[in-house]
């Protein structure tokens, strides 16, 4: 790991500047964990949009640490949905010895330090991947809001090197909509749930601007022979997440395309936008 007292946090970059202040926060963190120290640390240094930075792998092993070391479940669970979401934007296809986005830093702190740093990361993820039957567990004892549970997979997704499927439940966490793009026309269309049941509806138009337009059945299917889909609701059983449950048979069914008709399967329609 990279020295808490080293001056390469000055030159390690953030969302909105370098990590110079990264250190006394994690300083901190270990001193006595203040959630809301964590969601600076997360929010203003470490993490945007769906993008992380050379400080954030810097930090992520320092957090790991710490939740190995704490009996507290609900800082384990923070930490480990935490940086489940950072894994999610982790590029491995440009990262050997190191990401390739790090060019600049290699020069000037050296290739060693940066491979390093990097090889601390990957352990640390592998760490906190260690965690999931313990998370799982204290999910479906203590968070009854089904989106928070979705953040629960969304770790899990990422920590099994699932990113797209993380990706794509990020952006869809509330499990309220969803967007498909036809592989025949490149059109998008917009999966709705209607009723009980987890039924999906697929729509030419987001509903919400266009709440007159018709609506398109999805057929769901009766058993998951995707390895990830088996998984997914492994999980899900797992979590107690049951409005998840019944949407899955639905996200993993087929539809005609609301726009060209053309007949499409629902997951990697999903996925498609989302590839790593």
């Amino acid at each position: 790991m990279l020295q808490l007292n080293s001056e390469l946090w000055g030159k390690l970059t953030g969302p909105y500047e370098s990590g110079e202040q990264v250190p006394e926060l994690l300083e901190r963190l270990m001193l006595d964990f203040d959630k809301e120290v964590f969601e600076e640390l997360f929010q203003e240094h470490l993490y945007h949009q769906n993008t992380i930075y050379t400080v954030t792998y810097a930090a992520v092993p320092y957090l790991a640490k710490l939740a190995l070391a704490s009996k507290n479940k609900e800082v384990r669970h923070e930490i480990y949905v935490t940086c489940g979401i950072i894994e999610s934007c982790h590029d491995k296809t440009r990262s050997e010895p190191y990401p390739s986005d790090w060019t600049e830093l290699a020069a000037e702190a050296g290739t060693e330090v940066c491979a390093e740093m990097y090889q601390s990361y990957l352990k640390a993820i592998t760490e906190l991947a260690s965690l999931v039957p313990e998370m799982l567990a204290y999910a479906k004892q203590e968070i009854s809001s089904d989106t928070e549970k979705r953040y629960v997979l969304i770790a899990d997704a990422a920590y099994r090197e699932s990113q797209s499927v993380a990706n794509m439940f990020l952006n869809f966490t509330a499990g309220d909509e969803y967007v498909a793009v036809c592989g025949a026309c490149d059109q998008e269309a917009y999966l709705w749930p209607s009723g009980e049941g987890g039924r999906i509806q697929a729509f030419a138009e987001d509903p919400v601007f266009e709440p007159l337009q018709a609506a398109h059945e999805v057929t769901p299917v009766e058993a998951f022979v995707e390895a990830e889909l088996q998984i997914l609701a492994e999980r899900a059983d797992q979590l107690g997440d049951s409005s998840f449950l019944n949407q899955l048979p639905y996200l993993a069914g087929e539809m005609n395309c609301p726009s060209c008709g053309a007949r499409m399967q629902v997951w990697p329609s999903l996925l498609s936008t989302f590839g790593r």
